[in-house]
């Protein structure tokens, strides 16, 4: 028997925002668990579709009761592969993940759909499947029990950490604007600099600035001494 689990949720960033995020989502502090990522196989295709494949490594805490079956040696780091499809024309990121190791003791299938929305184009569209299955006779049960609540935990920590990526992204962009327009002021007082001087260059050649100097320094009648 499988566990099978669905969920779908609303981001409210445009679909390019979102999958940038996705490609820039570790490290992040939610997500302290995720240990290194890899790029493995990477290719565009005739149309345009981005195909990856990544090797990630994670963390995987037994419960106390799992520690109890389990050798104290074994690996306590779970190997996942990552499968993704971006399709920049539909607007959809497509990713397929799955555990390499621990499989006869629990396997765990991720299927997340990004799909941009057509009606509100300032938001993204999540679905979320997954699947969980164990090998341990007598204890398949309650091990897939275990993982689905801890799948739920790790999907609200993942979209906390997809939204910080989103906000670094939206603070970096924040301030590539406001040096933008710095450097835009930063030119038109240049410019405005540049005009005065040629401005007094060509007052002083034209003679009027001597005699404004002359005229300055002429002294006053002020009527004392007539």
């Amino acid at each position: 028997m499988v566990k099978y689990f669905c969920s779908s949720t609303d981001i409210r960033s445009t679909w390019d925002h979102v999958v940038s995020a996705f490609w820039q989502r570790y490290p992040n502090p939610f997500s302290t668990h995720v240990l290194t990522e890899d790029v493995v196989y990477r290719e565009v295709t005739a149309d345009h579709r981005l195909l990856s494949r990544r090797l990630l490594m994670k963390t995987n805490r037994l419960p106390r009761w799992a520690e109890r079956l389990f050798p104290a040696g074994m690996s306590r780091s779970v190997y996942i592969i990552e499968d993704s499809i971006v399709d920049p024309v539909n607007k959809s990121l497509t990713t397929y993940t799955w555990n390499l190791n621990h499989t006869t003791l629990m396997s765990v299938e991720e299927r997340c759909v990004f799909q941009g929305s057509v009606e509100h184009p300032a938001t993204t569209q999540l679905k979320r499947e997954a699947w969980i299955s164990s090998s341990i006779y007598g204890f398949s049960k309650p091990i897939q029990e275990f993982g689905l609540a801890r799948f739920k935990s790790n999907q609200v920590k993942a979209m906390k950490g997809l939204e910080y990526a989103l906000s670094n992204l939206q603070g970096m962009y924040t301030s590539c604007v406001f040096q933008l327009k710095q450097g835009r002021e930063q030119e038109e007082k240049q410019r405005k600099t540049k005009q005065l001087i040629f401005n007094c260059c060509h007052f002083w050649k034209g003679g009027k600035l001597k005699q404004e100097m002359e005229l300055s320094f002429r002294p006053r009648n002020t009527g004392l001494l007539s």
